[in-house]
């Protein structure tokens, strides 16, 4: 197979170059390629496949449906590798549940599907880390409601196996009453409010458990610029950590909430204005090390109620691409190059893994994008509902 006329665009740069592909590995990139079957991508972009470190089942219901439904979701949305949150329901801590999970996904083809392993059960003892890295696990995951015998007790396991620690911040007297950010919307519309420092103590803390046991960490969702600085300043000490945070972190803020609108009750919840725009330029900045759609789908049941009462969590899977590259590359916040760093090259190397370049030898996984089409998009559990979108995802190679 040989794409021609594409703009190839990697962590590289972009340059105008043909692809030629022989079973699923490239063999030969250059100018005037031929082959008996081509693809005309003129005007297109040709860029490697997305990955997202931090995606949900619908409901966080964990069987070969919501599986099955997922990967079709990130196939429309550009996303070639996915890695699904470990506290679903049932929970990935045992390995009568890994296998069962594992089962389901070898019935999917075009997607890459891993695993997180929930290192505390919900009687919080320890899950058996141990036995489940072994049988193929991505990485461990823990919140830091964990207490610190438990996470360093975590933290060993991590270190003996080489792996990342993915580690939600947050702490549990501060967020179970609360369903926003506490901040002037929660106290005008009434609502329970979860302070900032629920994430940045929690943030400090796993910071001096990654320096002291030399491990790695990267943190989930990261929401209040305050943390992003500590990581930031614990990298350029050494400490191996790092950062993810959501597209909705960076384009939408607490008044989303206004009316009640439990779309944008996600978890953790949407910062004020300011810090909405403090994460951003942190992000131009460099500070942030990976980006997540924070796909979180669930049954109308679940959102169209209370603000209270309503699950956490909005779609945005299908639409990432267009989503990124609207948002954060058309809008100039950051250029096509660094967007692929964020959401290729970065996650991937945080799973010991290769990824983001389009070069002679690599596997293809790559994806035909055609910014010159557009939609509106039309989900009712989509933070973008209504929104017109620039790109098209058009062929997953």
């Amino acid at each position: 197979m040989l794409i021609k006329n594409a703009i190839v665009c990697d962590v590289d740069g972009e340059r105008e170059v043909d692809v030629r592909i022989e079973n699923d590995l490239i063999v030969e990139v250059g100018k005037g390629l031929s082959d008996s079957e081509v693809i005309d991508a003129s005007g297109a972009y040709l860029l490697p496949s997305l990955i997202d470190l931090n995606v949900r089942l619908k409901d966080s219901q964990l069987n070969a449906k919501s599986i099955k439904a997922v990967a079709a979701e990130a196939k429309k949305g550009g996303v070639g590798h996915i890695v699904l949150n470990a506290d679903s329901t049932p929970a990935i801590d045992d390995e009568v549940v890994l296998e069962f999970a594992q089962n389901s996904i070898k019935a999917i083809d075009d997607v890459q599907i891993d695993l997180m392993l929930n290192a505390l059960k919900e009687d919080m003892s320890l899950s058996n880390i141990a036995i489940l890295l072994k049988k193929g696990v991505i990485a461990p995951y823990m919140s830091t409601i964990a207490k610190n015998n438990l996470a360093i007790k975590i933290a060993e396991y991590v270190q003996m196996y080489g792996v990342t620690l993915f580690c939600k911040a947050e702490d549990n007297s501060l967020i179970s009453s609360g369903v926003m950010l506490d901040g002037d919307v929660s106290s005008r519309l009434g609502l329970a409010g979860i302070p900032e420092l629920s994430e940045v103590l929690h943030v400090s803390r796993m910071i001096e458990i990654a320096r002291y046991f030399d491990i790695k960490i990267l943190f989930k969702a990261i929401a209040s610029p305050r943390s992003v600085e500590l990581i930031a300043k614990a990298k350029d000490e050494g400490v191996k950590v790092s950062c993810e945070v959501s597209l909705q972190h960076l384009t939408q803020c607490d008044e989303a909430c206004e009316d009640f609108n439990t779309t944008a009750k996600l978890n953790p919840p949407l910062a004020s204005k300011n810090d909405m725009l403090a994460l951003r330029e942190a992000l131009q900045k460099g500070l942030i090390d990976t980006l997540t759609t924070l796909h979180q789908p669930n049954s109308p049941v679940n959102k169209e109620v209370a603000f209270f009462d309503a699950a956490y969590g909005c779609e945005a899977l299908s639409d990432a691409l267009p989503l990124y590259y609207t948002k954060l590359v058309k809008s100039g916040i950051i250029s096509m190059r660094e967007l692929l760093k964020l959401i290729v090259q970065n996650p991937a190397n945080i799973i010991a893994k290769e990824a983001g370049k389009i070069e002679v030898g690599q596997r293809t996984d790559l994806i035909l994008f055609d910014t010159k089409k557009r939609y509106v998009v039309k989900n009712q559990q989509s933070l973008y509902d209504g929104e017109e979108l620039f790109g098209s995802v058009e062929q997953i190679v």
